[in-house]
């Protein structure tokens, strides 16, 4: 499941508050400074998905960095669990096995931020019964503000691929007046957003507008090549 809505539906079923306007909440605002975020949560420590879904997150750490991005992990395992499990991590990815991981893994036993931001899976519980977190990814901007959420079901790992293609995405368009189409990668043509006008266009597209003919006469999918 991808989407806002889906995120803001089970938020709504877990009494959490997050929605797309939100921010960043209070108690983890020191953590994120001036700089992109990301806030991604796992059912649990020492199991098989989120052990590979990990490694590749530490596997691409140097490239989130590079783009400003600040990654913080969680979890309802304790620190002890975590410190240990890094261990396992690190040794999937052929390193040393080492209680360090390139971003720090939020150890929320209690499940208060997990239920504040509607992190819970309402279908996965643990042996006691109790709700675990699903596999939930936060965007955030240097505003604090929610720039996308995804949430996948506990059989299924996450693409951190795809999550860095969509922070250079939410990056670019952030700053400048485009749009980026399906399957599109850093380096592609972008889109030229319908509200600007040709005219203005022209003269913030330098590299020029290209759009493309289509049955209908109507000229709104114009595309120029990635402005730097």
């Amino acid at each position: 499941m991808v989407s806002r809505g889906n995120h803001t539906a089970l938020a709504e079923q877990q009494g959490a508050s997050l929605d797309p306007s939100s921010s960043v909440p209070r108690s983890l605002r020191q953590d994120f400074p001036q700089l992109w975020g990301i806030l991604f949560s796992h059912p649990r420590d020492f199991t098989p998905v989120c052990t590979t879904e990990l490694g590749r997150a530490a596997k691409l750490a140097p490239e989130f960095s590079k783009r400003n991005v600040k990654m913080i992990a969680l979890s309802i395992d304790s620190v002890q669990d975590h410190l240990s499990w890094s261990k396992d991590i690190n040794a999937y990815n052929g390193e040393r096995p080492e209680e360090k991981l390139p971003f720090p893994i939020i150890a929320d036993a209690n499940r208060e931020l997990a239920v504040k931001l509607g992190m819970l899976d309402p279908d996965e519980r643990d042996k006691d019964g109790m709700p675990l977190t699903a596999r939930v990814v936060f965007v955030f901007g240097p505003d604090k503000k929610l720039k996308l959420s995804i949430l996948y079901p506990a059989t299924t790992g996450r693409n951190f691929d795809e999550i860095l293609r969509v922070v250079d995405s939410l990056q670019l368009t952030a700053y400048k007046k485009v749009a980026t189409p399906v399957d599109w990668k850093p380096g592609d043509s972008v889109m030229v957003v319908p509200t600007l006008p040709d005219e203005e266009a022209k003269k913030l597209f330098p590299k020029g507008v290209f759009t493309k003919d289509l049955p209908s006469g109507k000229k709104y999918l114009r595309y120029t090549p990635q402005p730097e």
